[in-house]
């Protein structure tokens, strides 16, 4: 498929046959089948997403077959062949759906970020920044912060089309210049220059000024909740704009069909999507297909990542070997299949120095570098474990399983609350894989190079399992000639779709019973029970009672035991299932299995501001209060949540909730008073039966991540945005207390160890609150798109409650090069037959990046099927000569060219005959038959293909 059949298979998706409007609990406009942010955002995703997966099927040689419409995640990452995928495809889309809708809440009255008051140019660069950071971060493997930033700068962008007149304009394809930094948008009315005159009655469709249409000037409307504006421009329009009622009166915006201008909310919602399709499409050019489905979060693999945390001083010779072991293991056993981990994260640590992060997909580059470790060095016993950790924990992608692997306690044990926090914002599981518990470790001193003998008793251990129990995680403690067996648990977990049946930890413990329902999505069925001497009773749904020293004939097909830690794997059975816990000593209980079906969640409050709507609870919600919780519910179309339990992680506590379905498999369930103890989130559902007859099936999934509650809350600056290297960043902060009163401990710090100062403490009243101030600043030489994690933890007097706010920064070095790099067509030849097996055709291009841009970065091939090569030319760092032989079974190519800055060009070639149908002549490109070789233009394609927005039906014959 050419550019421009491609970019019009876009805008086919955006037609008006295949708009679907569906409830959302963050959809604040009337259900009059308008389209919202988030369903915009979502359709574009969707689309280019397609577009991507096709592409490079396309250059593997694989034929591939669109989804049906409406596209779904699910039936996009099938497509995709990445089925293990929805989870983390289904999170990252509602991140960006997230912070666009949060826009409306966080800055309701910035004009900038919505288009309003003429503030064109501003939103402009709003977009362009923003677009720039995407870039930068995605080219740092910096996933998180770039689908954050990516969603802010898609509302200002969807807001151009709906609040300023380009549609009455009559503009039918989107202006590409809101997305090229310092680009010409068109001439904007000046502060002077009236806009609008009154609306008659309720009819306001022909409000702005003749004279403003026919001279094609940009305006955009004035919004406030009081009624003042400059004299003769126009407003927004609809409550709770009162410039409205102030002369001239009435509206343009175009949000709903409801609205001042809502009978061109159709054609403004059409162009948002080709718009936010073409800052796609422009992210994709610079970051290439594989590493834009990475940001994406899609992977033909498994979709979790698989991350090592190594303990590297002398003692560790043989848990290093493990580590290698267990690594070949899985490297060798998985690439290729389902269950290949989509990314591979290690970071290394001893004392004093830990990292740096080594992030990669390639599975044979960090084999490479694991086996690289190797344990030498010391000095006094403990190791800067937490300090790896926390780095590990910000350089991973959210929902991923960490494995720290040491021998030795914590030197950093003061970052055990920045870890905490970390873990509950990431909704990460944490493993620890301890050895050398009650046994000695030897290592050389630093300073006198003497033998020193230690021992790590249990009581040293302690902080570990505190946090693996508040990630979900195991703290497994075996011998150092045991650790090999012990790994077993890393193979299991890189299984695709894993999911949490039950978890319980009890210390001390104490006899109790527990209950898990098991459906037919599962698979794998497992326990794992940590704890020493710890004795159970398990009754599968048959009523067979089977313990581990009786397995004959039983549900139970093997066990092993392996220091502190037991392991069950049980033949699925559906219904339900009972294990009795028999020990007074402490034990950590986990029931996992593999299925599509899962869950996401979210805390969320109320917006008390002029837009409703849900604001996401960035840390911990406040105890004894009311709050509401978002479901959204994954992995199957016949599934429907019914109730959601806060279950007291250490004790039998429960907290119900009442729940109200918001469509599109999101549920909102809200509580009367969130607990005061530590909880985990327990949904049960049913899985609708197609058979009428037959009754629908239980599940249950509880989340791995436990939390708290606290009577403080931490507030603190913008997170994800931009900050310039070696220039100090002041980041305000408040804590507000609904206890006691006193002195209340401040603690900030950063995953990357730059520079910071923060006050140690803040003196509060009993219900109020103070306000602090950390500065932040990092080296001049930072590389853009490096995040840092900020963490800023507020601790009561005594210690008793704490809590948190975490914030991500991207770092920019000043840009200068605004202009995309150019392609120039130096040879294109071509002897095609009938027969395209039998022939070829060869093209060379030179693509530059001017005189004064900062260089060509990369040249690559999307599409095509054929040989490429590049190199530069001698003598000049802007050019770059590239080659390309292809069959001419294979007659398609497009070259995406990018600058050092990310500056995307992509230039189209094609060898076949394009035959178009009479409905397609306004594309004069493309209105005859061809039988020549072409070229086309993307930027020419892209503008044509736009033009034919308004037909209803649009196809290519190729």
């Amino acid at each position: 498929m050419s550019g421009l059949a491609l970019l019009s298979f876009l805008l086919l998706q955006t037609g008006v046959s295949s708009f679907g409007t569906y409830p959302s609990f963050i959809n604040n406009l009337i259900f009059d089948g308008s389209l919202n942010h988030q369903e915009i955002t979502e359709k574009a995703i969707l689309n280019v997403t397609v577009q991507v997966c096709r592409a490079l099927a396309l250059t593997e040689g694989k034929d591939f077959t669109f989804p049906s419409q409406p596209l779904t995640a699910e039936s996009v990452v099938a497509a995709c062949e990445a089925p293990k995928s929805s989870k983390t495809f289904v999170e990252t889309i509602s991140q960006i759906r997230q912070m666009n809708y949060v826009t409306d809440l966080r800055y309701p009255f910035d004009p900038h970020y919505h288009c309003d008051e003429e503030k064109l140019r501003e939103g402009q660069k709003l977009i362009t920044d923003g677009l720039a950071a995407v870039k930068a971060a995605n080219d740092q493997q910096n996933y998180v912060s770039a689908a954050s930033i990516l969603g802010r700068a898609l509302h200002t962008l969807q807001d151009f089309y709906s609040h300023s007149n380009w549609v009455e304009l009559r503009n039918t394809s989107p202006n590409s210049n809101l997305i090229r930094a310092n680009a010409d948008i068109g001439t904007i009315a000046n502060e002077s220059r009236k806009t609008c005159h009154s609306c008659n009655g309720d009819d306001c469709s022909n409000n702005i000024l003749e004279d403003i249409l026919k001279e094609n000037i940009l305006t955009s409307g004035y919004f406030s909740l009081l009624p003042s504006k400059p004299s003769g421009k126009c407003s927004h329009g609809n409550l709770p704009d009162a410039t409205s009622f102030r002369e001239p009166k009435g509206g343009i915006n175009k949000d709903k069909f409801s609205s001042s201008h809502g009978d061109l909310h159709e054609k403004a919602a059409n162009l948002a999507i080709a718009a936010t399709s073409e800052l796609l499409e422009d992210v994709r050019g610079a970051a290439g297909d594989k590493k834009f489905l990475e940001m994406m979060g899609i992977s033909r693999g498994s979709s979790k990542a698989l991350c090592f945390v190594v303990d590297t001083t002398g003692s560790m010779s043989n848990d290093i070997d493990a580590v290698k072991n267990v690594t070949s293991s899985i490297i060798d056993s998985k690439v290729g299949t389902e269950d290949e981990p989509s990314s591979y994260v290690l970071v290394p640590f001893n004392d004093p120095d830990f990292g740096p992060l080594m992030r990669t997909t390639d599975p044979k580059e960090f084999k490479t570098y694991i086996n690289s470790l190797s344990a030498e060095g010391g000095g006094d016993f403990p190791e800067m474990s937490l300090s790896g950790l926390q780095l590990a924990l910000t350089g991973t992608p959210p929902n991923s399983e960490i494995f720290l692997f040491t021998d030795a306690t914590a030197k950093d044990e003061y970052l055990k609350n920045t870890v905490t926090a970390l873990i509950e914002k990431t909704k990460t599981t944490v493993n620890f894989m301890i050895t050398n518990v009650l046994g000695f470790r030897r290592r050389r001193q630093v300073s006198n190079n003497q033998q020193q003998s230690r021992q790590m008793v249990r009581s040293d251990t302690q902080l570990y399992r505190d946090l693996a129990q508040a990630s979900g995680g195991q703290a497994i403690q075996v011998t150092k000639y045991q650790l090999l067996e012990a790994t077993s648990i890393i193979r299991e977990s890189t299984l695709s779709s894993l999911v949490i049946l039950l978890q319980a930890s009890r210390n001390p413990g104490k006899v109790e019973n527990f209950t898990f329902s098991v459906d037919k999505s599962i698979t794998n069925l497992t326990i794992y029970i940590t704890g020493t001497s710890v004795d159970f009773t398990l009754i599968n749904p048959s009523g067979v009672i089977q313990n581990v020293f009786n397995t004959t004939g039983s549900s139970v097909i093997s066990s092993q035991s392996v220091g502190n830690f037991q392991t069950l794997r049980l033949k699925t059975e559906m219904g339900v299932w009972k294990i009795g816990m028999m020990t007074t000593n402490p034990y950590n209980l986990k029931v996992v299995g593999g299925s599509p079906v899962n869950f996401l969640f979210n805390f969320v409050k109320e917006s008390s501001g002029p837009v409703e709507g849900f604001d996401p609870i960035d840390n911990r919600p406040t105890a004894g209060g009311n709050a509401s919780l978002i479901v959204t519910l994954i992995g199957s179309d016949i599934a429907t949540a019914t109730e959601v339990t806060l279950v007291e992680s250490s004790g039998s506590g429960q907290v119900k909730s009442t729940m109200a379905a918001q469509g599109g498999g999101q549920f909102l369930f809200r509580f009367d008073k969130i607990p005061s103890f530590e909880f985990v989130v327990l949904l049960k559902g049913q899985s609708i039966n197609s058979n009428s007859r037959a009754a629908s099936e239980i599940f249950q999934r509880q989340s791995s991540t436990s939390l708290r509650a606290s009577d403080l809350t931490v507030i603190a600056g913008k997170s994800d945005t931009f900050l310039k290297p070696g220039t100090p960043q002041s980041v305000p902060f408040s804590v507000t207390t609904s206890g006691v009163g006193g002195s209340f401990t401040i603690q900030a710090t950063n995953d990357q160890g730059f520079d910071i100062s923060f006050p140690p403490s803040l003196s509060l009243d009993a219900g109020g609150s103070a306000n602090g101030t950390v500065n932040i600043t990092a080296p001049p030489d930072t590389p853009s798109g490096t995040s840092v994690t900020l963490t800023i933890e507020a601790t009561a007097p005594g210690g008793a409650d704490t809590n948190y706010a975490v914030l991500r920064f991207i770092f920019l070095q000043p840009v200068t090069d605004f202009t995309q790099p150019s392609c120039q067509l130096l040879s294109l030849q071509a002897n095609c037959s009938d027969n395209c097996r039998l022939s070829v055709w060869e093209l060379s291009v030179q693509v530059s990046d001017g005189v004064n841009g900062t260089g060509v970065a990369s040249v690559n091939v999307r599409q095509g099927n054929g040989t490429f090569n590049s190199s530069s030319v001698i003598g000049s760092e802007n050019k770059t000569v590239v080659s390309y032989v292809a069959s001419c079974c294979s007659p398609d190519v497009q070259l995406v060219a990018v600058d050092q800055v990310g500056n995307v060009e992509v230039c189209s070639y094609s060898v076949r005959k394009i035959i178009t149908p009479t409905v397609a002549q306004a594309v004069t490109e493309a209105s005859s038959t061809v039988t020549t070789p072409t070229v086309s233009s993307s930027t020419r394609s892209v503008q044509s293909v736009l033009f034919c927005l308004g037909f209803s039906f649009f196809v290519f014959i190729c």
